[in-house]
């Protein structure tokens, strides 16, 4: 049996979208293999960077960071739900998909923002969970819920992250239900059950981390 590889990662470089108010990354080349016969490169960034993953140590006190998870909780059974025509995620749409959702470890969230990756328009309100669609999803095993958008929340201008103004990243990593973010190419996966693999960098303490999300498709 042969698998197709898809890969639903941004390329991550100085160009990238961040988030409002976030520092783009910065790259500076330390050493050649002109000058001294190697290369290697500086890179300073925030961990939620590009294509990344949230831990619930990210917004609440005292729970797990991602270095804490065992490697298994990043690859898993995966499905992708269109949601690019709709302005919201509610509960009633996704219980037309409640069979599939128990036998799964990930579920993927098609908003059609991969479109807008690097426009201004990427920050515009894309499709989200309602409250009450994300408080049910919490009753499966998920692992971790994608989104090829910059968050499972509305941008919210307040000063301070709180429950009210971030409500989906609360009840989802309150579960431990890991939060990524930034995916590209969701388009391409097909209708049914896939793997899908999204490693963190192995950062002690590590609230986020960017990654190399990728589809595996049994063909």
């Amino acid at each position: 049996m042969q698998n197709k590889l898809i890969d639903l990662t941004h390329l991550l470089n100085k160009d990238i979208t961040v988030y409002p108010d976030t520092i783009a990354p910065e790259f500076e080349v330390m050493n050649t293999v002109e000058k001294d016969g190697f290369a290697e490169m500086k890179v300073s960034m925030v961990l939620h960077s590009g294509t990344h993953i949230d831990a619930p140590c990210h917004i609440l006190q005292n729970t797990k960071s991602l270095d804490q998870f065992p490697l298994d909780k990043f690859i898993g059974k995966a499905i992708v739900i269109p949601c690019h025509d709709r302005d919201a995620i509610d509960l009633e749409y996704l219980k037309s998909y409640e069979t599939t959702i128990s036998q799964i470890d990930f579920i993927l969230f098609f908003t059609g923002w991969q479109y807008k990756w690097k426009t201004k328009e990427y920050f515009d309100d894309c499709p989200t969970l309602t409250d009450e669609a994300a408080r049910w999803l919490t009753q499966f095993n998920l692992k971790g819920i994608g989104f090829d958008s910059f968050s499972v929340d509305k941008i919210d201008s307040a000063d301070k992250v709180s429950p009210s103004t971030l409500p989906n990243h609360h009840i989802l990593l309150a579960k431990e239900i890991l939060l990524i973010e930034n995916l590209c190419n969701l388009d391409k996966l097909p209708d049914g059950i896939f793997t899908f693999q999204c490693l963190p960098v192995k950062v002690e303490n590590a609230d986020g981390s960017p990654i190399r999300a990728i589809a595996i498709i049994e063909i």
